[in-house]
């Protein structure tokens, strides 16, 4: 910079410029220029010539400033003009004003405020808004589209999942390029000896024998919509694989549809043993419940919808099997325990929130389930607390009188606790463990209650 526009710059007033040229500069520098005297009216108007949708507005010189303002607007214009009038702002301040010329049209401006120092006239620079408030109107438009995009992608995703999860075919969808399960349902997961989460992005072809990834998926694809023999490796028996090619975003896919053949793994219908294991699981008059390795409910009968007081598998799918029982962990602890009972009763939780005194037993399965069977047991639960409702041989009213009423009390409790101590030891056969957890005692309170009331066996004494 040399020294004529260092003088110009530094010039304590201000770059010094000509009255001709000052009004292009102000023109060119803002969309819109507005002088307001302080009455409010406009003086002057300026528009920038590189600006053209701002049209002829030179009708707003000699009219008041509230005339062009939209409602919103009319507070915050006055206010800035009396502060800027009187002096009592500093830096400028920007604020946004919204244009109303009748019916014709209307716009945003932002402007900033200037003293002239002439007459208490203020300069009014604008900068046209309309472009900005364009883009958002498209960037909120953007996201309403986007939004509804993945509303229908969920919409999409949940029947998907609903349909996946109902068929009782074995399905399995694997990735072409990387031979890896992209996903599949129940009954497939138990045909390969695994759940759904940890079989899905496994390798496909380890799931049968003497396979090699990329023979194994070739053949799939050649064999598209014919059937394929392959043998089971977990299950070890025969399958009949029946893969489907098709393109997903530019992904080839395989959808392989089992149909089984011999072995244990056997779920053809025309078997005439699946045939009656299926009656007896669906004909059932107890309630049996199919939960998969981590503990939540794959699959239950109509019979333990009754139970449970609901409709449809849908509405317990997929919750702990701990959730169903009034003890949770406390109950499925005794029902896995090797020395435990074979049969336990205890009460089932509906989804609902009420309780029904049940009988269940449990089985594990071989991949790492249970299936569990419940009975109805409100007619037997009916008997012993009525048997139990006379608390012993202890007749209260008969004591009134003739013993305090603190030793009344006192020998009513007992009764009351060894009972419940009994019933515990009964129910847990002999569980010491068990019965502790039930009871919410320690093992050593529980065994001087047992001392106590005389429930110990003499070998144990």
């Amino acid at each position: 910079m040399n020294t004529r526009e260092s003088d110009f710059w530094n010039e304590r007033s201000g770059p010094r410029i000509a009255p001709e040229y000052f009004g292009d500069i102000v023109a060119t520098a803002a969309d819109l220029a507005l002088l307001i005297s302080e009455n409010g009216r406009v003086l002057s108007v300026t528009t920038n010539p590189l600006n053209s949708g701002i049209g002829r507005i030179d009708h707003w010189e000699g009219r008041e400033i509230a005339s062009f303002l939209a409602p919103d607007s009319l507070a915050k214009v006055k206010d800035q003009l009396e502060a800027v009038s009187e002096g009592r702002t500093g830096r400028p301040d920007a604020i946004e004003v919204n244009h109303a010329d009748g019916a014709i049209w209307d716009f945003p401006v932002r402007y900033t405020f200037h003293r002239t120092g002439r007459d208490g006239r203020v300069l009014m620079l604008g900068r046209d808004m309309r472009p900005l408030a364009e883009l958002q109107q498209r960037l909120v438009k953007a996201q309403l589209a986007l939004e509804r995009d993945y509303q229908t992608e969920r919409i999409h995703e949940t029947r998907y999942r609903v349909i996946l999860d109902s068929v009782r075919d074995p399905l399995v969808l694997v990735d072409v390029a990387s031979g890896r399960i992209v996903d599949l349902n129940a009954p497939a997961a138990r045909m390969l000896g695994g759940g759904v989460p940890e079989l899905t992005g496994s390798p496909f072809t380890q799931a049968f024998e003497g396979r090699r990834r990329g023979e194994f998926i070739d053949a799939l694809v050649a064999a598209d919509g014919t059937s394929l023999a392959v043998q089971m490796r977990q299950a070890g028996g025969a399958a009949t694989l029946v893969p489907r090619l098709f393109r997903n975003a530019g992904e080839r896919i395989l959808l392989c549809r089992f149909e089984t053949r011999g072995g244990d793994a056997d779920i053809r219908s025309d078997d005439p043993r699946q045939v009656r294991l299926s009656a007896l699981y669906h004909g059932s008059v107890e309630g049996i419940v199919l939960t998969d390795p981590s503990g939540a409910v794959a699959d239950c009968n109509d019979a333990f919808l009754t139970l449970a007081d609901v409709d449809s598998v849908s509405h317990v799918a997929g919750q702990q099997m701990s959730e169903l029982l009034v003890r949770g962990t406390i109950d499925l602890n005794v029902l896995h325990d090797a020395d435990g009972p074979r049969s336990f009763t205890t009460r089932l939780v509906t989804p609902f929130g009420s309780q029904r005194p049940v009988d269940v037993t449990a089985t594990p399965l071989p991949d790492g389930g249970h299936a569990y069977v419940l009975r109805d047991a409100v007619a037997r639960m009916e008997a012993t607390e009525s048997a139990g409702s006379g608390l012993g041989s202890i007749d209260a009213t008969d004591q009134v009188g003739s013993v305090p009423l603190r030793e009344i009390v006192a020998s009513m409790t007992d009764v009351i606790e060894k009972q419940c101590i009994a019933a515990a030891v009964e129910l847990t056969e002999n569980n010491r463990v068990a019965a502790a957890e039930m009871l919410g005692l320690s093992r050593q309170s529980l065994y001087v209650k047992l001392r106590k009331y005389d429930l110990l066996q003499r070998d144990e004494e």
